[in-house]
């Protein structure tokens, strides 16, 4: 694992648009950080990265929006188990030729596939951010 040391939601865009470069079609990559971290900053930098030009916004609702199968971004806050998950055909999409990104992923940990990427945002002061990938 690596570590990137972002002060400012600017960055940590920036950076996760670089690593969008990293990726590529049928990637899983799990999301984490506590409420606030940048998950979602992290996930629009991605976005741009893969050339997505509609606004991202967080899932919360919807469980996961979908950017033109290029990019799914799901928030598994309110599921409370991978069974959830498969009800809604969540799962259809790590399979796929899209990327998808995955914030509270530990609530469907039973249903992921294996050889998910990981990305940690961890709040280290007010715009300081560690993000280990």
């Amino acid at each position: 694992m690596a570590v990137y040391i972002s002060d400012s939601a600017q960055n940590t865009l920036n950076f996760a648009r670089e690593y969008a470069k990293t990726l590529k079609a049928g990637d899983v990559v799990l999301l984490n950080g506590e409420m606030g971290a940048g998950k979602t900053v992290f996930a629009k930098g991605v976005a741009l990265g893969l050339g997505i030009t509609d606004e991202v916004l967080s899932p919360t609702y919807a469980y996961m929006n979908d950017y033109n199968g290029k990019l799914y971004h799901y928030d598994c806050y309110r599921l409370s188990c991978g069974a959830q998950a498969e009800a809604l055909g969540l799962c259809d999409y790590f399979y796929g030729n899209g990327i998808c990104l995955i914030e509270w992923a530990q609530n469907i940990a039973d249903v992921l596939p294996e050889n998910c990427k990981t990305v940690t945002i961890k709040k280290t002061g007010d715009s300081l951010r560690e993000i280990e990938y």
